[in-house]
Formats: C-alpha cells, structure tokens, sequence
C-alpha cells in the first residue's frame, strides 16, 4: 500500500478512489474502520470511508484515528485526510479537530488543506472558495440542513476549528509551479502555522500542489490534490503503470436509484429523471415514520423493478427541508431520512436489485451499512468524482454508484446504467 487514506463521509471516499483510479492506481474502498490485525486489500490505495462529517466531534476524531494506525499497520507510505469539495463543517468542526488529532500523531506539525476541484466547479482563490462560479456562502451552501456555510474564506474558517494557526499559498505562487509551492509551504511550516490553505483554479493547479506535496506525511483536502499524487509515485519507482485499474465485471439484476441528497445537483437530476423513469417521492413530512415510508416505497415499486431504473426519492427543497427540521428537529429530520431509504435499499436487493446509484453522502453510508458492504473496488468513472463500484460484504455482491448530492450532470442517472450495458 503506497497511500492511505480517511475520508469524512462514503461519497467522498468514492470521489477519492475515483481520482487514484484515474491516476492509474488499484483502489480499494473500505467501509468504516477494520479490524485491528485484518489483512489489507491488495490495492495501490486504501481508503477508508467514515460517516465522520456530522458526527460528534469527540467520536469523529477517535474514528478517524483508528483508521489512522490501522493504515500505519498496514504499511501505508502516505497519509491524507479527505472531506468535501465544499468544505463542509461548522465552527466546532470536524475538519480542524480530525486534522489536528491526524497531524498529532503523526508528528508531521504541518499540513496543506486545499478543497480545490475544478473539474466541478470549486476553486480557491486569495483563500475564498467558490463553487459554481459564485462564493461558496451564496451558492445553496448556505442552506445546507446539516453544514450550511456562510463564510467563504477558508483562512477564517479553518482557524475557528482548531487551536493551531492557518496560512495562505495564494495564486501567485501556486501559478509558479510545484517548486514555489513547496517552498511556501516551507516558509509556513517555519512560521509555525500548523496548516497552509492552497489556493488552485485549474487541474493543473492541483497537479503541482500534489508534486509539491511528495514529501509530505500527511495531505488534506478534496479529492483533487490526488490528481498529482500518482505521479510522485511512480517517479520514485513505486507505482507501475496500470493497463487497466478500473476494470469491474458487469453483474446481472435489476436497477435502481435513491436518491436523499437535496442539493441543487441531485433535485435536478431528478427533475430529469421524472421524464424518462418511473419515480416516487416520500413525504417524510407527511408521514415521518422511516418504516411506514419504505413500506410505501417497496409497494410503489412492486412490478416495475427489472423493468427499467425504478427512482426513489427524499430529497426535498430548502424550504421543505427547513419545514421537516422544525417539526422533528435537525439530527431527527436527518435519521428519519438516512433511515427510511436504508430500509428501501435492501428491501430492493431483496427484490433482485444489483446495480444500484445513490445519491447523497449521509445517505449513501446509511445504504451501505444496511446492504452489510464492506468493501468497494473501484471502476470507470460515470462522471467527474463519481464511478461505478463493485461492493462486497455480508449480503450478494452489487454494483454501486455512491454520489455526492452536488456530484453529476444532470442526466447522470440514465448516464450511469447506459455505462453498463454491453
């Protein structure tokens, strides 16, 4: 194993993979952390998956360090901490406290953050993330029902998240190249700033950060600081080139999408799908009881599963979503949700569903959990950050797309099963 990785939600590990996989890397994506002594998967790159992002901070940090030296174990090279493209947290956290507890044990005293991709539209310029052309507090982010960000610099952000001090490598010198980077980050690290927000607006951008970043112990960021990690790699002898390292075999079974995230990505993408798919939204606001609303979706699907992709969905605008949350409170909204699609997931694997996409981070790790996966090997990408998997655990192999809700074009649920066919 050449990298190790710990990802703060399901979605984001995939994103993750995805980039390694792209870079020529055999990746392999675990769910939750593995037993102490457990063998390691034969891969290139681990990276494992926590549902950390929204957890209590105490219990994100303790989760996030177990992963930690079980990839030690395991004889990970290099480490990084990954969490979304968006940044998303609060004041309290958990990005800088599970940075800090990383950085800790690890000894490294410094660590780059860089969110950065902008192949979807994030970029971070003078330190200020932007998504989609706009800054991130004025892009939906805002309202985010579990991490709504209202300040788009990252400076400011990060530093009321922890106690150690945040730098800026600004455009400038990102646009120098790898060496004035490094050097930058040498100068902070001397300062004593205990992290170093990099701005990038283009791939290239991000391919210099991660040359710069060879050296370093511990990376934090998106997914896109991997673009250039292979290559470090391989020039130092360890990575072979790849023929094909996101092969998958195609199962056999029917199809389906859930879809929890209510980002503005995935309400179009459904908007979409409602005129090429048969699709059924639950009311957890008209009925917030998780098992009476799978049972209503299961019934709902009933014959049409194998026909085409059924589409089940709780996402919901904003202000559905604030109506839910004042009813119910935040956290039980949230369950509620996380817990009536789980349930709808293996009543369809019960059905003969095996190729499944789902869409939303929180809800893709309920999903997985309720399936028993433990193991995801990575495939070809669907679109940007996002590719098919072939999971394995305690129930029948499936195949799953496991999408961040900002994540896709907007045909990307018929694009996903027309990937599949022969």
């Amino acid at each position: 194993m050449l990298l190790g990785a710990i990802a703060d939600d399901f979605t984001g590990a995939t994103d993750l993979c995805s980039m390694l996989v792209r870079g020529g890397m055999r990746t392999v994506q675990l769910i939750g952390v593995p037993k102490a002594g457990s063998p390691a998967p034969d891969a290139d790159a681990v990276v494992v998956a926590l549902k950390s992002r929204t957890a209590p901070v105490r219990q994100a940090v303790d989760e996030s360090l177990a992963a930690l030296h079980w990839l030690q174990a395991a004889g990970a090279r290099q480490f990084f901490f990954k969490y979304c493209s968006t940044f998303d947290s609060t004041d309290e956290g958990n990005i800088g406290p599970v940075a800090d507890a990383l950085v800790q044990a690890l000894g490294c005293g410094f660590a780059l953050a860089c969110p950065a991709f902008p192949t979807n539209n994030r970029t971070v310029y003078l330190g200020y993330l932007f998504a989609g052309g706009v800054l991130l507090n004025e892009s939906g982010m805002e309202n985010h029902p579990l991490t709504p960000m209202k300040d788009a610099n990252l400076v400011r952000v990060l530093s009321r998240q922890t106690d150690g001090t945040v730098g800026l490598v600004p455009f400038a010198t990102v646009d120098q190249g790898a060496g004035p980077v490094r050097d930058a980050m040498t100068r902070l690290k001397e300062q004593g700033r205990r992290y170093a927000i990099v701005d990038a607006v283009t791939n290239a951008h991000l391919v210099s950060i991660g040359a710069a970043a060879a050296h370093h112990t511990l990376i934090t960021g998106g997914s896109g600081i991997a673009m250039g990690l292979p290559a470090n790699f391989r020039a130092a002898g360890l990575l072979p080139e790849a023929t094909d390292p996101g092969a998958l075999p195609v199962l056999d079974g029917a199809t389906a999408v859930l879809a929890g995230s209510c980002s503005r990505a995935t309400l179009a993408q459904l908007g979409f799908a409602r005129d090429h798919l048969p699709v059924h939204e639950m009311d957890p606001l008209a009925t917030p009881d998780a098992a009476a609303l799978a049972e209503t979706a299961l019934a709902w699907a009933g014959g049409k599963v194998g026909e085409k992709p059924v589409v089940i969905a709780a996402s919901a605008p904003p202000d559905k979503v604030a109506a839910l949350q004042a009813r119910l409170g935040r956290d039980h909204a949230g369950a509620l949700i996380e817990d009536a699609v789980a349930r709808v997931a293996a009543g369809l694997a019960e059905r003969g569903v095996r190729k499944m996409v789902v869409a939303g981070g929180e809800t893709s790790g309920a999903v997985a959990k309720q399936l028993g996966v433990t193991s995801l090997r990575i495939g070809d990408e669907i679109d940007p950050g996002v590719p098919w998997t072939l999971a394995s655990g305690s129930g029948p192999d499936m195949m799953l797309a496991l999408k961040s809700g900002n994540f896709g074009g907007t045909d990307f649920f018929l694009k996903a099963f027309r990937m599949l066919r022969p």
